[in-house]
């Protein structure tokens, strides 16, 4: 069966006996931005908690009729209760890897034990943990302890927990993916650390999914721990030199030496891939352990021999190369509230253009900015500026964008996130780079007698003396990035009306 299609995948699960009315924590992250269609797909009524509703409203399967969204707040166990009453599982995807304050774990051990409390009061019969693989008499990473703690704390209540432990999870748009793929395509040689030769049984995250969806509502599987992973152990360097090989590059060079700590390899993660070093930190302390599943559980539960690493790998590389990456790492983390501009003095730098082509055009020369097309004008710019972001611990211009052609709610788009996309009428781009202040920019078509009025509107609010600095030093350069990035979108719009016209 090819690792690529869908479709076919979800034909062959078999239906669940029992439907049930499943809760997702963690519903717009990676995996369970996955899960949650898949669920719906098998029969279940899904309600997915979240921090930001909006993320999964702007989902193509936002308006399911079995779809519950609901905002949530973890911290506040009796409304967690309420909003739990009546469901039957609980997945529980929420997952704290920030580290930069070093308390992360104790975020994760707060939020579970009282997701634990709130499932027994509500009633829940299932949780559902996926957790991370390693035995406790492996000196496990501070970050693999955290996930072992995390599942101590969801069995403290009465609720039977079903554990999933996996290893590395691969997948188009998987953080742990990403690392792996930018350091293969971006060094032909690299000095490592003595972990990349450590063994490891990678997953597919089609795998994940099937498994976790095997064991929803299944009573057999009540208080189980069940180790998942791919049907091949191997270590990081011969994952590596798996990229390589799919991507079409000449064989990698690895040299491993013993002086480089997860602090260093975390911070040269950072400065090489898309992943932030906050992020990277507790995955590069990861893979100093040995993980390999104790038996063959995941073939037994999911009725079929799991993916090898070739083939999740293979099926990665292809979804990147199609634009049909379904999530990514980057789509977890809070969505920034819209800028309250009251307050402050707000800054702002505005400009207009009419365009000789309707509001479907403009809209669609908007959406394509950011990522491999760039930003119309002064590339070079946008480039040094994200090199400079990165240096100073910012996301850069290496996220990309999840979608070449289409943006929702949430979406990261290089150092951007997009906070509203509505079609045909407007985009705003809150600025999650490293600035002295708040900025958002804002793409508002308006249409005409004559054709679209698109007004492009920044705005800035200062923190202290440092952002006014700020403002005032890259003010002059809006003259030129943002009106050839107007000038961009207006030929790129008045082509595609051409286009339709000649179409017709």
């Amino acid at each position: 069966m090819s690792p690529l299609d869908e479709s076919a995948i979800t034909a062959m699960q078999s239906e669940p006996q029992v439907q049930q009315t499943v809760a997702i924590l963690g519903a717009s992250g990676y995996v369970g931005g996955r899960l949650a269609p898949r669920l719906l797909r098998t029969g279940h009524h899904v309600k997915c908690l979240v921090r930001s509703p909006i993320k999964i409203t702007s989902r193509q399967w936002a308006n399911h009729a079995n779809l519950e969204v609901q905002k949530c707040d973890l911290t506040n166990e009796t409304l967690l209760a309420e909003q739990l009453h009546g469901c039957d599982v609980l997945i529980y995807l929420v997952h704290s890897m920030r580290s930069a304050h070093g308390d992360y774990h104790e975020v994760d051990n707060q939020l579970a034990k009282s997701t634990a409390s709130a499932c027994e009061t509500a009633g829940v019969k299932q949780i559902i943990y996926v957790g991370g693989l390693g035995d406790n008499d492996d000196h496990l990473s501070k970050h693999l302890q955290s996930r072992r703690e995390v599942e101590d704390q969801l069995r403290s209540s009465r609720v039977p927990v079903t554990t999933l432990r996996a290893a590395m999870i691969i997948g188009s748009g998987s953080s742990s993916f990403e690392i792996l793929r930018y350091l293969v395509e971006r060094l032909p040689i690299m000095i490592t650390p003595r972990w990349v030769r450590t063994e490891s049984q990678p997953v597919s995250i089609r795998n994940v999914l099937e498994a976790i969806t095997a064991c929803t509502g299944a009573v057999k599987q009540y208080g189980k721990t069940i180790d998942i992973g791919g049907s091949t152990v191997l270590s990081y360097l011969e994952l590596m030199r798996l990229v390589a090989k799919d991507l079409k590059l000449p064989r990698r060079i690895v040299i491993p030496v013993p002086v480089l700590t997860p602090r260093l390899s975390s911070l040269w993660i950072h400065l090489v891939t898309p992943v932030d070093a906050e992020i990277a930190r507790p995955l590069a302390e990861g893979l100093s352990n040995r993980v390999v599943c104790r038996d063959n559980s995941l073939e037994e539960l999911i009725g079929h021999k799991p993916d090898s690493a070739a083939e999740a790998i293979e099926a990665a590389i292809a979804h990147a190369r199609s634009d049909t990456i379904e999530t990514s790492w980057t789509d977890s983390g809070p969505m920034p509230h819209d800028p309250s501009w009251a307050g402050g003095h707000v800054y702002e730098d505005c400009r207009d253009r009419h365009i000789d082509a309707p509001a479907p055009c403009v809209y669609k020369a908007i959406s394509v900015i950011g990522g491999g097309h760039g930003y119309y004008k002064a590339d070079w710019l946008w480039r040094l500026r994200g090199v400079m972001d990165r240096l100073v611990g910012g996301p850069g211009l290496r996220r990309g964008r999840r979608r070449q052609r289409m943006l929702h709610e949430g979406d990261a788009l290089d150092f951007w996130r997009v906070l509203h996309a509505d079609t045909n009428k407007r985009l705003v781009l809150f600025a999650e780079m490293k600035l002295p202040g708040t900025a958002t920019l804002e793409f508002s078509i308006e249409s005409t007698d004559q054709g679209t009025r698109l007004t492009q509107t920044a705005h800035f609010r200062p923190r202290g003396i440092a952002g006014l600095l700020y403002w005032q030093a890259v003010r002059p350069l809006h003259g030129f990035v943002f009106k050839g990035m107007l000038d961009g979108i207006r030929n790129e719009a008045t082509r595609l009306a051409k286009e339709i016209s000649t179409a017709i």
